[in-house]
């Protein structure tokens, strides 16, 4: 099956980049005057993932309708994400667990964060990805992909009703903090914004309750 005929019916808008609002194009990739960009739904994304056109190691993912290639990740930054998720795994109460780069379901995204502390039990999450509902913090590793995860996925994230997240900054050293997303649909970003450096420790709120702190230095490879 192809990907027109998955995309047919309904139409997918089409528009040139001359017409699509800032928000709807990455702000790391350099996108030609004259190219037409289609939008996916969510529904359309989920259609070419179960046809079989996109493979689970697809190196894609689903931003603000649009069908992004995801940024290559080095030794630091694998390292990174092990490290955040070992030292999450043990604070995070019996009800919740740790997940790394698997896919969360937003409003017209479907990004792939480096990690997420999720409620419930893993066995229960079979049919669906998790949602905003579903989430007490998003972790991005950024090194290559500063200007992304500071710019759109920050956008996303906050749009998306994402309560915390989290940029854990390779190359300042420091760990970006962002709650009480807001600004409407238009104009989405977080309220609140706090780094931190090597010396620091950072609140782990779940729930809006504080459960315990982490050091910076225990994060960064």
């Amino acid at each position: 099956m192809s990907i027109s005929a998955i995309l047919e019916p309904p139409p997918v808008e089409a528009q040139t980049t001359s017409s699509i609002e800032p928000l709807c194009v990455d702000a790391t990739a350099e996108v030609p005057e004259d190219l037409t960009l289609y939008r996916l739904s969510l529904t359309q994304y989920h259609a070419i993932a179960r046809a079989g056109i996109l493979d689970d190691d697809e190196p894609v993912e689903l931003l603000e309708g649009l069908l992004v290639q995801k940024m290559s990740k080095n030794p630091p930054h694998t390292t990174a994400t092990r490290l955040i998720s070992k030292a999450l795994a043990r604070l995070i109460p019996a009800e919740w667990f740790v997940d790394t780069q698997e896919p969360i379901t937003l409003v017209d995204s479907e990004p792939e964060p480096d990690v997420i502390v999720v409620h419930g039990d893993i066995r229960h999450s079979q049919d669906r990805h998790p949602g905003p509902q579903d989430l007490a913090l998003v972790v991005e590793v950024a090194d290559t992909t500063r200007k992304r995860d500071r710019g759109s996925k920050k956008r996303i994230y906050a749009r998306g009703g994402i309560a915390v997240y989290w940029v854990v900054n390779l190359v300042e050293n420091q760990v970006e903090v962002y709650k009480n997303p807001g600004g409407g649909a238009r104009k989405p970003d977080y309220q609140t914004h706090q780094d931190y450096g090597l010396d620091d420790e950072i609140p782990l709120v779940i729930d809006e309750r504080e459960i315990g702190r982490l050091a910076v230095r225990e994060l960064l490879p």
